[in-house]
């Protein structure tokens, strides 16, 4: 039995299943959607803050990059500016706690950084739901302009780190298994680190982190919670999204927590090279083999979410364009005669 997203691709003159994966997802977003539509109308979020565990020598780079990299950005000449402008794709950075006064984009700013949570919780209670609730907003606000299709990245030096607490601290992953390079590659040291102070403070905190709030509020950072909210509100308001790589596959791992069937929205797109991708994945109902992109990505901002989207794109276009197995069967009897 099919139900009408399967029999929409099953309708297209080709041999049943040969678009494989692609087939799959455009029937993935045709349920996700309340009903079909006939293009994409896309949105994509930067969420930037930074995290104060990044004092505990958790990474290598200069806190300022988030800084700098987020008003590359704004000015377009980013990565993630340069592949949504290549797929006409608007988008906005979303600062939610860049540590500067003055905000960069859109300004939700919940404070200068999170807290070194190897010290004290990275936030309070009520910094979690305001970060949590900016990205709610920018869902409200994507559909209220008319936008079937979210995408979500994120910005921010040390987010590796905080993703990995979270993931660790939600399902028990091993450290040794789910402890990444982050953007520190060829330096072992600091995965040993990464290591330490995760463990150390999950610990710590354990007996605040009983539900997956008080895990991101006490581990995470503002823009884990941020797309943890975002990805609630899609659900909420059945709006599909593209996941990117690691940070927003943990943030989805929180929200199935959550809400397992917010897992229904979420289309993947790439295979991040971070170790805890995987783990990731695996805690919010996605299978390696549903995921299209294997390319060794690991940049993050939703490089690989903006390619996710144009072959989603380019396969809904084939679904509504192509000529279908009954107008050729109808043109295969009319030859005959």
């Amino acid at each position: 039995m099919m139900d009408a997203a399967a029999r929409m691709t099953a309708r297209m003159a080709i041999p049943p299943g040969s678009l494989g994966l692609l087939e799959q997802q455009v029937q993935k977003l045709f349920r996700a959607w309340p009903k079909f539509y006939e293009r994409i109308r896309p949105y994509h979020y930067i969420f930037a803050a930074d995290n104060g565990v990044v004092t505990a020598g958790v990474v290598r780079q200069e806190q300022t990059i988030t800084y700098l990299q987020a008003k590359n950005m704004v000015e377009g000449r980013a990565a993630i500016s340069c592949f949504c402008k290549a797929q006409n794709v608007p988008y906005a950075v979303v600062d939610v706690g860049i540590n500067r006064h003055e905000a960069v984009g859109l300004d939700r700013k919940v404070a200068q950084g999170t807290k070194n949570f190897l010290e004290s919780p990275a936030m309070t209670e009520r910094e979690f739901w305001q970060a949590y609730d900016a990205g709610a907003e920018m869902v409200q606000r994507a559909q209220v302009a008319g936008c079937n299709l979210l995408s979500f990245g994120e910005m921010g030096i040390g987010n590796t780190t905080t993703s990995t607490a979270v993931l660790h601290a939600l399902t028990g992953a091993s450290l040794l298994e789910i402890t990444g390079y982050g953007a520190n590659p060829g330096h072992p040291e600091i995965v040993l680190r990464k290591r330490e102070v995760i463990h150390a403070a999950v610990q710590k905190y354990r007996p605040l982190m009983k539900a997956t709030q008080g895990i991101i509020r006490c581990v995470g950072g503002f823009d884990i919670a941020a797309l943890c909210g975002a990805m609630m509100a899609c659900h909420e308001r059945k709006i599909p999204f593209m996941l990117d790589g690691f940070i927003t596959a943990v943030a989805l791992a929180c929200a199935a927590r959550i809400e397992p069937a917010v897992c229904a929205m979420a289309i993947p797109s790439h295979m991040s090279q971070e170790p805890g991708m995987l783990y990731a994945l695996q805690a919010a109902g996605i299978r390696p083999d549903e995921v299209p992109i294997q390319a060794g990505l690991r940049l993050g901002e939703g490089t690989g979410a903006i390619l996710g989207l144009s072959m989603l794109r380019t396969m809904l276009y084939t679904v509504y364009n192509m000529k279908t197995m009954d107008e050729l069967l109808l043109e295969s009897c009319g030859a005959a005669k």
